[in-house]
This record gives structure tokens, sequence and C-alpha cells, in this order.
């Protein structure tokens, strides 16, 4: 077996570093003190900075939370009101129905005027009428009352005292107490809204 020689690698001397300085000498024990504040005042602020900013943060996103908690608190009361006052004014209206029944009951020519007005709402359409009253309103209502022939009187005791419905063969008037109410009650609904 034959051997070949190869060139032998190249050698770098090491040489010890200078070990004394070049340039200005270590620094005082004051200076050191200086250096050491200096760095403590700069890491304060910047941690009261990045402490400022993260708390900020928080609040924001605290503060969207307490918005929302209130915003779904307004909605239900919101609602909470409107239906409170949609009771009330049906409450209104059904205690305005039971004093309006005793008042026709009381005083019957107040029932024979609504007759009247519904007589004259029918207009043209004398063939056939039929007035629906409670019986009792009837008994009071026939001495008062001078009816053409083509006019009845029907008693309907599904009627309130005060109620009064009238049918002829194309029209229909729902003058009930409930029905007058309820009229009023949305017209002053709608203006209230206005």
């Amino acid at each position: 077996m034959i051997m070949t020689v190869d060139k032998p690698a190249e050698v770098v001397r090491w040489e010890l570093p200078e070990l004394t300085p070049r340039h200005k000498p270590p620094p005082s024990i004051e200076e050191i003190d200086a250096i050491e504040q200096a760095a403590r005042a700069e890491g304060h602020a910047q941690g009261r900075e990045e402490g400022y900013a993260a708390g900020m943060k928080e609040a924001h996103k605290l503060a969207a939370q307490i918005e929302a908690v209130l915003d779904s608190l307004a909605r239900p009361l919101g609602q909470l009101e409107s239906e409170v006052g949609t009771a009330l004014g049906e409450l209104a209206v059904r205690i305005a129905g039971d004093l309006l029944g005793r008042a026709y009951a009381a005083d019957p020519a107040l029932l024979a005027e609504l007759v009247g007005r519904a007589l004259d709402l029918l207009g043209n359409e004398r063939r056939n009428i039929e007035i629906h009253l409670h019986p009792n309103d009837i008994a009071l209502l026939k001495p008062m009352l001078e009816l053409p022939d083509k006019v009845r009187l029907v008693p309907d005791s599904s009627l309130a005292r005060g109620d009064l419905r009238c049918h002829t063969d194309s029209m229909r008037i729902d003058a009930t107490l409930q029905a007058r109410l309820q009229a009023v009650w949305n017209t002053l609904e709608n203006e209230g809204d206005t």
C-alpha cells in the first residue's frame, strides 16, 4: 500500500489578548450608581407606559361590557313600559265602558240618541234594519222610540247594557261600548305616536 502525504496545514499563532483597556479607565462607584439610577428610571417610565396602555385597554373592554349590559337591561324596560301603557289603556277602556253602561241604564235617552245616530249613519239604507240591544235596554227604549216599519229592535242577551249593533242587508255597525271605546283608544294612541 502506498501512502500519499498531503501538504501540512498552516499553523496560526495564537496570541494572548491585551488585558489593559485601550480607552478610558473603568467607571467609578458614583458613575455606576448614576448609570443604575438612569436605567431604573428608564425601566420605571417604560413600565408605567406599558401599564397605563394595558390598563386603558382593559378599561375600554370593561366599559364596552358595561354598556352592553345596560343596553340589554334597557331593552326589556322599554318593552315593559310599552306593555304597561297598553295595559293601562285597556283598563281605562274597560272602566269607561262600565261607567258608560251604567249611564245608559240610568238615562235611556242617551241610548235612544245612540240609536238615532246609528240610523243616521245608515242613511238611505232604510230597508230591513235590525237594531240589536240588550233585552233590558229594549224594554226601556220602546216607549221612547218611534221607528219606521222596516226597523226592528232585536233583543240580544250577548250584548252588555249600552251595547248596540245594527244589521242591514248590506251593512253592519258595531256600536258596542267596547268597539266605541277601542276606537277612541286607537285615536289617542295614534295621536300620541305623532
